[in-house]
């Protein structure tokens, strides 16, 4: 059992309900405490289910919880007073020999612990009593009803971590709400519970404990023990005379000298605890993959405004769209100016010219289409990256949701990533030198010749580029000119190379396209992933609550275990 509880604790942390999708808030706050509650009382309880019985002292506002503590230990061990609230800070009594269970890594391990008295809520005091029967410890909890709000989710908190609730009512309080929601969960738990009338004057405490034991079987409580405490003279120490609270302490010594007993009341309360968690888990598990769905469709919306995208840019670079404007100037200076035609007819002196153009600093023809190439792809990229980003922000703006995880992250998503017009660049220059080492290889022994001495591997390389991004049958202006620069890689290279290269080309460049707008797509999943959702979560919170409840069936069937 303790096996199988520790994977249910582990999945349920597993499943983060962190999207304010509808009836999420409650199951959110459910999963908390059903998390503190493995944490705090199941788990430490499994692990050591021989440890002494924990008796927590809870209750209404002045119902006289600390006097009755006092009065049981039999000296001053916590404050009552008539400021409220009194007790902030939790006080827990144990017989000396019993300290070692109490310590950091068992009970209630999120409190510190201290050996005085403290208003720190994040601490519990302990307090050690040759008065307090071995086996049993008595913890008195701040108020359920309290007017400070750490002070009632303390109360709740240890309430949830005690193996036998004791809780105090007075005349005045008994029919209050608060309190009975508090037991209703008692009884939605099957926790071991009994009740206190406190602070009643002697001649009402009949018909008071009459219509409380009434009460308390329309509710479901009508097996639990009902004890009364009569208002009384407390002393200067907090305590009331011995025999108001004999009854009480009879009891709980008979508990803690009765091991069977003792294990009776643990195992109803575990068994309780463990079967509430069980029923709370299926509902978070299906939450958890509507979570995984909703996040699931995000990304989806996301993932087809960015396949569009990317569609579009990688058709846009292989189709004539960026063969216009400075680019298609630039093209047809180097063609029109006549360097293709001179240099192959020039050959050794067009080498020549170069090198005194090189030493001048005039930038070559082939190098100013390089740049408006780098210039005119960057410029594309960074277009389909803008719309794209725009549109799976407006997808996700559709959503509640969407809009928060939008807003959950340092990065606008609705802009093209930062640095992706540095990273365009490099992903185009890249390129370019690929075409290079294209050229180079497919050249072979035409490296030698008189023309690609005097066209260079850049300027063929250039040459490349355009015939690549002008597409098959290029149209308009731009047509002769890339006939020109098809007809040179014929020349040069041969047909079937020059046709070779030119796929090479285009699917190079399509390559690092679809690299860049990947990028920008991964974008989105970042504020996905940072909430860790796991597709599996919910399938993997159902089998672990499945194996705990097959557990619990079959001790039942056994008869061993007690409730279990």
């Amino acid at each position: 059992m303790l096996t199988e509880v520790v994977r249910l604790h582990g999945a349920l942390k597993a499943a983060p309900l962190p999207l304010d999708l509808p009836g999420v808030s409650a199951l959110r706050i459910g999963r908390d405490h059903v998390i503190e509650q493995l944490e705090d009382y199941v788990i430490p309880r499994l692990t050591e289910i021989e440890a002494p019985m924990l008796v927590v002292v809870g209750g209404s506002t002045g119902a006289g919880k600390s006097t009755l503590v006092n009065t049981l230990v039999g000296h001053k061990v916590t404050t009552p007073g008539l400021l409220r609230p009194t007790t902030k800070s939790p006080v827990l009594v144990h017989h000396p020999d019993d300290a070692r269970w109490f310590g950091a890594d068992r009970l209630l391990p999120e409190l510190a612990r201290v050996q005085q008295a403290t208003d720190d809520q994040s601490a519990i005091q302990l307090v050690a009593s040759p008065q307090v029967p071995r086996g049993l410890a008595i913890l008195d909890a701040p108020d359920v009803d309290s007017v400070d709000e750490r002070n009632r989710e303390l109360a709740a908190q240890l309430l949830a971590a005690a193996d036998l609730w004791l809780f105090v009512t007075s005349a005045a309080r008994y029919s209050d709400q608060v309190p009975w929601d508090h037991l209703k969960v008692a009884v939605d738990r099957n926790t071991a519970v009994a009740l206190v009338l406190s602070r009643t004057p002697a001649d009402d405490v009949a018909t008071v404990s009459v219509h409380l034991a009434r009460m308390m079987a329309a509710r479901g409580l009508k097996d639990s023990p009902l004890f009364a405490v009569a208002q009384g003279v407390v002393s200067d120490e907090g305590l009331l005379p011995t025999s108001y609270a004999a009854e009480i302490r009879g009891w709980l010594e008979a508990l803690a000298a009765d091991a069977a007993a003792r294990r009776e009341v643990v195992n109803q309360t575990v068994a309780g605890a463990v079967r509430t968690v069980t029923r709370k888990a299926f509902p978070i598990a299906d939450a958890a993959g509507l979570q995984v769905a909703a996040v699931g469709d995000l990304l989806a919306a996301a993932d087809k405004v960015y396949d569009d995208a990317q569609a579009g840019l990688v058709a846009a670079g292989s189709d004539g769209t960026l063969l216009r404007g400075d680019l298609l100037a630039r093209w047809q200076e180097f063609v029109g100016s006549g360097e293709l035609v001179r240099s192959l007819e020039a050959k050794v002196g067009f080498v020549r010219e170069r090198l005194v153009n090189a030493i001048k600093g005039k930038p070559q023809q082939a190098e100013r289409v390089a740049v408006s190439i780098e210039m005119a792809v960057e410029a594309l990229v960074v277009d389909h990256a803008e719309r794209a980003a725009e549109k799976a922000a407006g997808e996700w703006r559709a959503e509640e949701y969407g809009a928060a995880l939008l807003a959950s992250t340092d990065d606008d998503l609705t802009r093209a990533g930062r640095g992706l017009r540095n990273r365009a660049t490099q992903e185009v220059r890249g390129w370019l030198d690929e075409l290079q080492e294209f050229v180079r290889h497919e050249a072979g022994d035409a490296r030698h010749s008189a023309r690609f001495l005097a066209l260079g591997v850049r300027g063929l390389s250039v040459a490349l580029a355009v015939v690549a991004l002008a597409g098959d049958e290029p149209q308009g202006q731009a047509a002769e000119s890339v006939r020109l620069g098809r007809s040179l890689l014929d020349t040069i290279l041969g047909a079937g190379a020059a046709g070779r290269v030119v796929d090479q080309a285009r699917g190079t460049l399509a390559r690092r396209l679809t690299t860049l707008m990947g990028a920008e797509r991964a974008r989105y999943l970042a504020p996905a992933a940072q909430w860790e959702l796991k597709p599996d979560a919910a399938d993997q919170l159902r089998q672990a609550a499945r194996r705990v409840d097959d557990l619990r069936f079959a001790a039942a069937k056994k008869g061993t275990g007690g409730h279990l």
